[in-house]
Parts: C-alpha cells; sequence; structure tokens
C-alpha cells in the first residue's frame, strides 16, 4: 500500500512542474515548495466574492499566501473583518482593518504591519479560505506539505472560531484539480473550489477535524509557535 504522504508528495511535484510548463505560474517563482501563485487569481478572487459564502460572512479568515493576495484586498475593500495566520503561526493570528493603503495591508508585510495579535478565542470565522497546491472533486485538498494550513484550522476549531459547519474554500487554477488527494483524519477538506473560469461546491464527504491532533504536535513546534505552546498548557 502506497504510503499517503509520498503520494501526496508525488502530486505536488506533478502540480508544480504542470503549473511551470503550462506558463500559468506567476510570481513568486519558482513555485516548487509553495503555494503556486498563477494566471487569473484575481479572476478567481471575484468569482470567489460573488458565492453565497462570502456575501454572508462578516468575519473572513485568508491564508497569507500570494495567490489569495486579491482576495485579502477584497475583504477589507468590502469592509468585512479580516483574520491571517502570520507566516508559520509564529505570531499567531492577526486582525486586518480596512484603512489606509488597503493594497499593501493585503499583503504578509502589510499585515504584519498594520494588523493587531487577536487571541483566536474571541472570533467567531465565517468563512475561511485557504491556499492549496492540489484539491480534488471531492473535496479533498493539500497544501504544500508544512501541515500549517491544517494547523491554523485545528488551532481556530480547538478554540471554536470555527465548526464542521464553517465553509472552507480555496482558489486555485483549473490545473490544480486531480483525480483523487488521500484524506487523512486531520487533514482539512474543502467545501468550495474557485477557478478563474467557475466554481464547484464539493459532496461534503470529509468531516472537518475536531481540533488539534496533539500527538502530531512535535516539540519544535511548542518552540517555534507561542500560541501553541499557550495552548498546550491550558490543555495540561
Amino acid at each position: 500500500m502506497t504510503d499517503p504522504s509520498h503520494l501526496k508528495q508525488k502530486i505536488r511535484e506533478e502540480i508544480w512542474g504542470r503549473l511551470e510548463r503550462e506558463g500559468v505560474a506567476t510570481f513568486p517563482k519558482p513555485v516548487r515548495g509553495k503555494i503556486p501563485n498563477f494566471r487569473g487569481s484575481e479572476e478567481a478572487a471575484r468569482i470567489l466574492c460573488n458565492h453565497r459564502f462570502y456575501r454572508t460572512a462578516d468575519v473572513v479568515f485568508v491564508n497569507p499566501d500570494s495567490p489569495q493576495l486579491a482576495v485579502r484586498e477584497a475583504v477589507l475593500r468590502d469592509g468585512k473583518q479580516l483574520v491571517m495566520a502570520s507566516p508559520r503561526l509564529r505570531r499567531g493570528f492577526l486582525r486586518v482593518r480596512a484603512r489606509g493603503d488597503i493594497r499593501f495591508a493585503s499583503t504578509i508585510r502589510g499585515a504584519m504591519r498594520m494588523g493587531e495579535k487577536v487571541d483566536p478565542a474571541e472570533i467567531r470565522v465565517d468563512l475561511m479560505v485557504e491556499g492549496s497546491v492540489a484539491v480534488d472533486r471531492r473535496g479533498g485538498r493539500m497544501g504544500k506539505g508544512g501541515g500549517f494550513g491544517d494547523l491554523e484550522y485545528a488551532i481556530l476549531a480547538q478554540v471554536n472560531a470555527v465548526s464542521n459547519e464553517t465553509p472552507i474554500a480555496t482558489t486555485v487554477h483549473e490545473l490544480q484539480i486531480v483525480d483523487r488527494i488521500p484524506m487523512l483524519p486531520h487533514d482539512v477538506p474543502v467545501d468550495l473550489i474557485v477557478t478563474p473560469r467557475n466554481f464547484l461546491e464539493t459532496p461534503k464527504l470529509y468531516d472537518k477535524p475536531p481540533g488539534i491532533f496533539w500527538e502530531r504536535v512535535s516539540e519544535k513546534m511548542l518552540q517555534e509557535i507561542p500560541l501553541l505552546r499557550e495552548m498546550r498548557k491550558k490543555k495540561e
């Protein structure tokens, strides 16, 4: 039986190579090892913002990666509350408000400068937008392999900032949709896949993780992520 982690990495390598070969990968390049940016990411953001999941949301969590920049900017321009994870969660979660240079505030550098640290237990997320390397039409999703997208959701679920009913969307290029992604209990599925051409609501075959799988949290992660360390202490 094929190890799911090996199969996932094979899919990642295929997607990164495909995007480069087809000329749809954009800055920052090369895309290998990243949530890949793609031509049409702004159009995908526009389609997402017309979907009911977005229209009815007041608090929107968006990952900090480049292909979701246009989504973060739209959240701020639309007067919604933007919640972002700091890179590698080292500063936990940030709340970014619409003031000043919205384009700059939508970037990682801008959010780090203009955002305020927020206790995840004090927020309730209405829509979560994740970056992806690949997705499938069943709702399977995977990131670049670091596990931070799954961990961000797990932390939010642990403090009831999200639930199994909180919709999760992702914006990707059509070339990032694959036949099947192996999903494990800690993996976060998506309810909505948005491309530059259209959107697909998935059949919700997977439950979302109920919280943190502490057996997967290493000592290194605890050392590098103060928020996780604090949550572990409270658990004990």
